[in-house]
């Protein structure tokens, strides 16, 4: 019989890519359990899958589970930029499979993972346990006593809003998704479009490992008041599709999803609750890409969790310097160039997308990636100056 009330050490909050990265770093003998509002890990698809072959395998991804891409095209107006990638090759994840992956890395570990579970509340006890709420399909409510909480639901950021420690971003990026089979699309190619397609956002075309093909736009709310559903109709009508290659045939899967658009706040730990993933704006402020990024600092949480519940007094810390060492100051600059780009008119994207074609490939991978060396943010300036006095 069930009881009422669960014990652990640890509740994540969300099984997305952040938090099944915690749950499966965490030591064997710390028992967590992960709630997932879904009822199944990976789907529906919220993601693109967008990411970068050198962090697919320093994480450990099945190289079956993405697909190389060797040719990335830009698109405004009237404007093109193309780039043979060879140092720094973009992948597209075959986002189920992957999120199923990490997943399984918990496998014979004390972590429990519950689908179907939406976190309802959350409340400090004076014994500094925390007691949370939750629904659940198999079990309808129930309660779950944890020493330490992990928000990793997101953009809902569920658990510090609950806590009041922190609240849902009131700029978030939205995108829609369509997928169908690849047909003759080059395999090897991705492409971005921006301009009149997707103002105050932009559009992307990625063939997936399963020779499919994602074709998405996403736009920045409250930036516009235009949903991406609206922006995606326009697109069809006007029959931009052709122009880069694709024909959107009547039946296809639609994916939708949300992130944070706000800047990089450095805070991430609050006594025993600490944020990751989206909850913590992981994403790159540039082309809003995490997946890699939750992986990796989801793990480095787990391993520094369990070190705090063994009595290292500055293992969160270290969590949250080294997310602030590596975000801090590119996602400063990079939040200023989304601000910056989601008022351009059609007109200076095409100004943009003819300076993107002068960068090498190692300058428009750092502009993509959002990792702004000294050298990169002094010549984005210097370019936009130059097309502020040309007019």
């Amino acid at each position: 019989m069930l009881t009422d009330i669960i014990a652990c050490d640890v509740l994540i909050v969300g099984g997305g890519p952040a938090g099944l990265s915690v749950a499966s770093h965490l030591g064997d003998d710390v028992h967590s359990i992960v709630v997932h509002q879904d009822a199944e890990i990976g789907l529906p698809v919220r993601t693109s899958g967008g990411t970068w072959l050198r962090d697919m395998q320093a994480l450990g991804i099945p190289p079956e589970m993405y697909r190389v891409i060797d040719r990335l095209d830009f698109y405004s107006d009237n404007a093109e930029a193309h780039f043979a990638v060879k140092d720094d090759k973009m992948a597209v994840m075959d986002v189920t499979a992957v999120y199923r992956h990490l997943a399984s890395l918990s496998d014979g570990k004390r972590s429990e993972l519950m689908t179907g579970a939406k976190f309802l509340s959350c409340i400090e006890q004076e014994d500094g346990q925390f007691l949370s709420q939750i629904r659940s399909r198999e079990r309808g409510n129930f309660s779950i006593l944890s020493r330490m909480v992990i928000d990793a639901s997101g953009w809902q950021c569920a658990v510090l809003e609950s806590l009041g420690l922190g609240q849902k971003p009131t700029r978030t990026g939205v995108g829609i998704e369509y997928e169908f089979p690849i047909g003759d699309f080059d395999p090897d190619r991705a492409v971005l479009f921006v301009g009149s397609s997707a103002l105050t956002g932009y559009g992307w075309i990625f063939p997936t490992p399963d020779n499919r093909l994602r074709l998405g736009i996403g736009v920045i709310n409250p930036d516009t008041d235009l949903t991406p559903r609206q922006v995606m109709d326009a697109f069809e009508e006007t029959g931009q599709a052709a122009r880069y290659g694709i024909k959107i045939p009547q039946d296809y899967e639609t994916n939708a999803g949300i992130i944070p658009s706000e800047p990089y706040d450095p805070e991430l730990v609050y006594g025993n609750v600490v944020r990751t993933g989206d909850a913590a704006n992981f994403a790159t402020p540039t082309v809003g890409e995490g997946i890699r990024i939750a992986v990796e600092y989801g793990r480095l949480l787990g391993a520094e969790v369990t070190a705090h519940l063994g009595g290292d007094d500055k293992a969160l810390g270290r969590y949250e310097a080294a997310a602030r060492r590596a975000f801090q100051r590119d996602y400063k600059f990079g939040f200023m160039v989304n601000k910056r780009i989601a008022g351009y008119s059609p007109e200076r994207w095409d100004k943009s997308v003819e300076r993107l074609g002068r960068l090498s490939e190692q300058e428009m991978t750092a502009l993509v990636r959002s990792r702004f060396g000294w050298r990169t943010m002094a010549r984005t300036v210097w370019l936009n100056f130059k097309a502020k006095v040309s007019g």
